[in-house]
């Protein structure tokens, strides 16, 4: 390659908050805004304007090495990629498709040093696909639509930051991770450390929506461009505009206007049984003392469990939820489920149910998850099946039961992401279409999300209450009373023998 510097004929100009961006010195940057903000090209860019100012070592090379993150390999291929190609052409960093794809550039800074630039691009989805950059030695990294990587993953790559270059090619200028993404689900852990609890040395930046949302005295609403949205002068005419006609109104609040809002795809799994007028309390559910509660469990390194209470009249009022996106079910239940049964729900009994499969000994501990719970104070049985089927039936059975007028299972409204899942977050994701028309083809099976495992931790309560185990236990207090009522009634006698 031409030693001389490559990038003369490169003309980038940032955006107002890219401007932002680029002159913050955070160690984690977030970058959210509407589709077509040109949030890739400012991380591209980014990348570049680092390592050309990364300090020579003695021999006069700005070295570094970059990871490039996107959660599937053809979105990475059909998208990342050629956004960094748009910017950082083929002739300046060619690429070579191995495993991982590669990219190298090599050029003369104007100082007259040299600038050695390293691009590793990795597909990482799952949280099993941590050990993908457990090797890596990088600069820093950039996560392209980070809503989509678990958070598992962005702490791995955080922990591979900063160690390149070293010893005697130095150390890093700057070091860290920069993050794009259009905007997430508020249930997210990107809307939590963003809008919530922001970490030391993390800064996020909002781009404006390219559309602003005007609400109506009548109820209605319309959608208007907005006068601050940027990168339109790199955009065709009306480009958000016409995104919006007969688009989804979740897709235009996202995409279009950059509000943190989840979209679905798919069929959702209890279409036709949930109602969310109906089964969606308004207001928070009252606890009823002195009624056992009923805990639903599902295990692995994404735990959930759902709190619910049966009231007398057979109801099943869901009360409460936990999740965690990495835990063991120890660690969960001591520092989540222990803490919130003794702040909502003091002095509580407890009837406690989980997937079977729970039952299997850790390879570590040879503990099992119902061990773990037995040790913490919350025993806890198998329920009766971990077979899909029957768990979906049994919380269809609750959602279509109806008392005396009321329905006969309720939500609280803090348990968002059991709602959400129930409004098509716990879904049957699109494989394509059926043969001889345009009928859509789904899966058979829910997809596994965010939602699934709160999902599956509410059908093994379920699968524990039943309107028949509760009448019997019902009946059978109403009997006990009955004879221990006698009981008092009686009147001992002396001379009966």
């Amino acid at each position: 390659m031409n030693q001389d510097n490559p990038l003369k004929k490169i003309f980038y100009a940032a955006s107002r908050t890219g401007k932002m961006f680029h002159r913050s010195n955070a160690f984690v940057r977030g970058l959210m805004g509407p589709v077509g903000s040109g949030k890739s090209v400012c991380c591209v860019m980014e990348i570049l304007r680092r390592a050309m100012e990364q300090m020579p070592d003695p021999e006069g090379v700005r070295r570094s090495r970059w990871a490039v993150i996107r959660n599937t390999y053809p979105e990475l291929k059909a998208t990342t990629i050629k956004t960094f190609q748009a910017w950082i052409p083929e002739e300046v960093c060619p690429i070579t498709y191995s495993s991982p794809i590669q990219g190298k550039t090599w050029f003369r800074h104007h100082d007259g040093t040299f600038v050695e630039m390293e691009v590793l691009f990795v597909s990482m989805d799952k949280a099993k696909d941590a050990k993908k950059v457990l090797s890596l030695d990088i600069t820093g990294a950039w996560i392209n639509e980070v809503r989509e990587i678990p958070k598992t993953i962005v702490d791995a790559v955080i922990g591979r930051c900063g160690r390149y270059p070293s010893g005697r090619l130095g150390i890093p200028t700057w070091s860290g991770v920069i993050m794009d993404t259009n905007p997430p689900d508020d249930l997210s852990w990107y809307y939590h450390l963003a809008e919530e609890e922001t970490p030391d040395d993390w800064e996020f930046f909002r781009q404006p929506g390219g559309l602003v949302k005007v609400e109506h005295d009548d109820g209605s609403h319309e959608y208007k461009p907005n006068p601050l949205a940027e990168n339109l002068e790199n955009l065709p005419e009306d480009y958000y505009s016409r995104q919006a006609k007969g688009a989804a109104e979740a897709y235009i609040d996202v995409m279009c206007c950059a509000e943190y809002k989840p979209m679905f795809d798919g069929k959702p799994v209890y279409k036709g049984s949930w109602n969310s007028n109906v089964h969606a309390a308004k207001e928070s559910l009252e606890y009823l003392p002195g009624i056992p509660l009923i805990l639903g469990w599902d295990f692995g390194r994404t735990p959930a469990c759902v709190i619910g209470q049966a009231a007398p009249d057979g109801q099943l009022r869901i009360l409460d939820e936990c999740y965690s996106d990495d835990s063991g079910v120890r660690a969960f239940a001591e520092n989540q489920v222990l803490p919130l049964l003794a702040r909502r729900f003091p002095g509580c009994r407890i009837e406690s149910f989980g997937d079977p499969a729970g039952a299997a000994k850790g390879q570590a501990n040879e503990e099992s998850c119902f061990s773990e719970l037995e040790v913490l104070g919350i025993p806890t049985v198998p329920a009766c099946t971990n077979e899909q089927l029957p768990r979906i039936e049994a919380v269809i059975k609750c959602l279509n039961r109806m008392i005396g007028g009321r329905p006969g299972f309720i939500v609280d409204p803090r348990c968002k992401r059991i709602i959400r899942g129930f409004e098509g977050g716990y879904n049957y994701a699109v494989v394509g279409k059926l043969m001889g028309g345009g009928e859509v083809k789904y899966a058979e099976v829910p997809v596994k999300n965010s939602y699934s495992h709160i999902a599956d931790a509410l059908q093994y309560l379920c699968l524990g209450f039943s309107p028949d185990r509760i009448a019997a236990r019902t009946a059978a207090v109403r009997q006990i009373q009955t004879v221990i009522r006698k009981q008092q009634s009686y009147q001992y006698n002396p001379l009966a023998l």
